[in-house]
């Protein structure tokens, strides 16, 4: 009678335990699976395209109030070129015609660069997008887990284990479930806070491209420069960090060692969070910028 009883109730365990490891397998997959195949997507959106409400916005603003603020860097910088120009031509005594032609150029240029910046921000990332399409194209391998063969595995190993075993399993997949979803939420955060960075670092780009006509001054403009352009290829590496990505959870083999593959997965997972963390900073020291 009691042998029964406690058949029953270590069946109970068994199915209980069984559940909860299958739950937790299918919702740290499935939020795994979204949150990556989400990168794609969104690293090869432009700023018009990602959102268009922040993007009409932050254009208003650029072009309301920071235009406006150029436009008297553009007068300080003009008149500073003008009086080192003439200082250096030895107060005025070795005139040459041609140089006023050459500070006319530069005060068309810089009145062109600051009147046309949203369009030459915007072309910038418009190229990066072309190039992230481009590495869509030939990256191959998806980085989805298959969900439904690695359930059938991972049931047949749980038909054999004891309780105790099952038990700790249920206790592997649950923080493993856990720590998944804080690594989807960084992902998330990731790509957000790249396309925030890019509107809030183009809503001042008119300043910056006020003072590139000036030999002194264009410093600001050229590290500007190569700042966007360093924002805009940060999408090819987060997409090289996907193919990585993809390549790995291809190699990894669903065995009876139940334990090996999970921590594999979340090892992955996080060493895609951790490399698209980097992605920013390499982007920035490889076009030289700060």
């Amino acid at each position: 009678m009691f042998d029964s009883i406690f058949d029953a109730i270590e069946e109970w365990m068994r199915d209980l335990l069984t559940g909860m490891v299958t739950s937790n397998l299918t919702t740290m997959f499935t939020d795994v699976n979204e949150k990556t195949g989400e990168i794609a997507t969104q690293v090869g959106m432009t700023p018009q395209g990602w959102n268009s409400s922040i993007y009409n916005m932050v254009q208003s603003l650029s072009n309301s109030v920071i235009v406006p603020i150029a436009g008297i860097i553009i007068t300080m910088v003009l008149c500073y070129e003008l009086i080192s120009m003439l200082t250096e031509r030895n107060n005025l005594h070795d005139v040459d015609t041609w140089m006023f032609f050459k500070y006319f150029f530069k005060m068309w240029v810089a009145v062109f660069l600051v009147s046309n910046t949203w369009t030459i921000t915007m072309a910038v990332f418009d190229v990066g997008q072309s190039v992230v399409n481009s590495a869509a194209g030939t990256i191959s391998g998806s980085t989805a887990i298959d969900i439904s063969s690695f359930t059938s595995t991972i049931s047949t190993t749980m038909e054999s284990m004891e309780l105790g075993e099952l038990f700790v399993l249920m206790l592997e997949t649950f923080i493993l479930s856990f720590c998944m979803k804080v690594m989807s939420v960084l992902i998330m955060v990731i790509m957000f806070g790249r396309m925030i960075e890019i509107y809030l670092y183009t809503s001042v780009a008119p300043i910056p491209f006020a003072t590139m006509s000036n030999r002194e001054w264009g410093q600001m403009g050229t590290n500007y420069f190569r700042g966007l352009f360093a924002l805009a290829f940060q999408a090819f590496l987060m997409m090289v960090c996907v193919g990585i990505y993809a390549a790995l959870v291809a190699s990894i083999e669903l065995t009876d060692n139940v334990h090996s593959a999970l921590f594999g997965v979340a090892a992955y997972t996080i060493i895609l969070c951790f490399s698209l963390l980097k992605t920013g900073s390499l982007s920035k020291q490889i076009f030289n910028t700060h």
